[in-house]
């Protein structure tokens, strides 16, 4: 391009940029003249102020200028940064005082967005309720409107019972929910606390002479216990009164002590069930009395038996025989549902929260069976594969470990069935040894701990599916396991029960017996544990030894870890003691257990 046509298009570029600039140029001062001449109201003073064609000119040149140049009031911003700006400097007179009375109104635009100004009170606390903890404690220092909001008894009652607190009272039983909101998070901290450093009261729970423990059951630390003189014992640890009634049979040619052995154990809040050697079945009702409110007889040896932990069921199966029991509306124990299936049932489960009609679980060598009570009907869940090792339950799904056939062929491993549909959602493992023990129904949502022969503790992601953490825990196999939402509690077949904080992936403490761990029940301040010998029979043994009979009698132990919420007063009559005297010894746990082997 020459010189000529180069300057050529220059004029004509300043000549379309100066038409484009002509109509905002005419509109300004036709917006100064009206800002000189109207008289300005200041919002929430009703002050009047002159029009001032400076100002107004001020004004109108700052609105002019590009964003990044003008004067903003950003947050945290004082009076004094604010009249500094271009826009003060260039008003005059009665501008300033417009300027001055703008600056103030727009700092005590701060107060008002109130709910009490512009929302109804019941929509406040809609909108708090999303808040946690956290964020109510910093919206109720905004101000005091905003305080009484934060802390109304709503918001911390509804906390309360998110977060598993009180749960079975309700708003009007306390007079301030943010106290008792705080009162429980610091018991819970010292429970924590007092968990880590295995401090608090233990017991053992008092045997019977002669006798070997043969199950042992437990449901919200109240304790059962059968043995091989046929005596059944229920203690209750929540009162630390361990003088523990006996369950007495109904036959009155039995006498005590000369029953069959005890095969099974089991309890809930209102029930005690046990099961005999001969095939007998005693049901007892804890708030009633000492006698059982229904006697069963099987024609065998009972092999598996399962107690509902919400409801009044009990399923039994001996034989090829799967029978259930409930009462009726008028309380007369009846059969509910009986099923046959082709092969010995090991492990039988009743499902929770099933409403009118139980159901179960049950497993037969390499056969998983749903059993609903409803229509006497049978489904096939899981037929012609390895044999079922353990089996667990919840509301919704069903957990059970299968044999390996070998690590060439296929590992052990747990499947994950959905009791609605009826299909397998999950296949987690895959390991060498076979798993011995799966909890599912006590584990936090989307996990599951299992237990194996090689001695670890796995949980399992039920979301991903792969295992989220492996804890090398005993020498032997695992015999029973349990987890929450920080802590894991194992037992061995060694007799070791341990403690492990899973999020640090740390050993807390230990404690060893002699028999193997075959049951595990804890909750936030108490645990029980049983080691159950496999032989019931004492061999060579002098019965007036009290060292040899208790290395082969088994042992309950009892840990309580809130030592200053202790009741005085048994809530079941059953396990009412008439002795006044008790007592109750504190310890430092790991002072009472000061030899723990492995």
């Amino acid at each position: 391009m020459d010189d000529c046509s180069l300057d050529e298009f220059r004029r004509r570029w300043q000549e379309e940029l100066a038409q484009a600039q002509a109509p905002r140029k005419r509109r300004r001062p036709e917006a100064a003249e009206r800002w000189a001449r109207r008289p300005e109201v200041v919002p929430g003073r009703g002050e009047q102020a002159s029009g001032d064609p400076a100002l107004a000119q001020g004004l109108l040149e700052g609105a002019g200028r590009p964003p990044a140049a003008r004067a903003t009031r950003t947050e945290g911003q004082d009076v004094a940064s604010l009249s500094r700006s271009p826009l003060a400097r260039e008003g005059a007179g009665g501008g300033e005082q417009l300027v001055d009375q703008l600056i103030r109104d727009l700092n005590e635009m701060n107060d008002v967005p109130f709910f009490d100004i512009q929302l109804p009170y019941e929509l406040a606390i809609n909108i708090f309720q999303y808040l946690d903890r956290k964020e109510l404690g910093r919206c109720a220092q905004v101000s005091k409107t905003w305080k009484v909001i934060a802390e109304d008894e709503v918001l911390w009652y509804r906390l309360c019972q998110q977060e598993g607190h009180l749960p079975d009272s309700s708003i009007s039983d306390y007079s301030c929910w943010k106290l008792i909101f705080q009162e429980c998070r610091a018991k819970e901290h010292m429970l924590r606390t007092n968990w880590k450093n295995r401090k608090g009261a233990v017991s053992e729970l008092e045997h019977i002479p002669d006798a070997v423990l043969c199950d042992v059951h437990s449901h919200d630390g109240v304790v059962i216990a059968g043995y091989t003189s046929g005596d059944v014992r229920v203690w209750d640890t929540r009162t630390w009164d361990y003088v523990a009634p006996f369950l007495e049979s109904e036959d009155e040619e039995d006498e005590p002590g000369m029953q069959p052995n005890v095969s099974f154990v089991r309890i809930n809040s209102s029930l005690a069930v046990a099961a005999y050697e001969d095939g007998f079945l005693n049901i007892w009702d804890l708030r009633t009395g000492k006698y059982p409110v229904h006697r069963f007889e099987h024609d065998a040896r009972i092999q598996a038996l399962a107690l509902s932990q919400d409801d009044a069921t009990v399923a039994t199966a001996s034989a090829f025989d799967v029978v259930m029991l409930s009462p009726s509306e008028e309380g007369y124990w009846q059969i509910a549902a009986e099923f046959e299936v082709p092969k010995l049932v090991q492990y039988l489960e009743i499902v929770p929260e099933t409403g009118r009609y139980p159901v179960a679980v049950a497993a037969a060598g390499d056969l998983m069976y749903l059993l609903k009570a409803e229509d006497s009907a049978r489904t096939l869940l899981y037929a012609h594969g390895p044999p079922v090792t353990c089996l667990d339950v919840s509301a919704n799904q069903v957990a059970f470990g299968v044999q390996g056939l070998g690590w060439v062929y296929e590992g052990s491993k747990i499947l994950v069935y959905s009791l609605e549909a009826g299909r397998r959602l999950l296949k987690l493992g895959n390991v060498l040894r076979d798993f011995t023990c799966v909890n599912l129904s006590d584990s936090p949502p989307n996990l599951m701990v299992s237990g194996n022969m090689d001695g670890r503790v796995r949980i399992h992601d039920l979301r991903s599916g792969n295992i989220a953490l492996s804890l090398s825990a005993h020498q032997l196999g695992v015999s029973a396991v349990q987890m929450d939402d920080w802590k894991i509690v194992s037992g061995g077949e060694e007799g070791l029960v341990s403690v492990w904080d899973y999020r640090t992936n740390q050993k807390l403490w230990e404690v060893y017996s002699g028999h193997p761990v075959q049951h595990i029940s804890f909750s936030s301040h108490s645990l029980i544990t049983a080691n159950v010998p496999y032989q019931t029979v004492m061999r060579n043994v002098d019965l007036d030894s009290f060292t040899t009979h208790r290395r082969h009698r088994g042992l309950i132990r009892a840990y309580e870890f809130a030592v200053d919420q202790l009741a005085f007063q048994s809530p079941l009559p059953v396990c009412r003691s008439s002795c006044d005297a008790m007592a109750t010894h504190y310890y430092d746990l790991a002072l009472a257990f000061p030899y723990n082997h492995v």
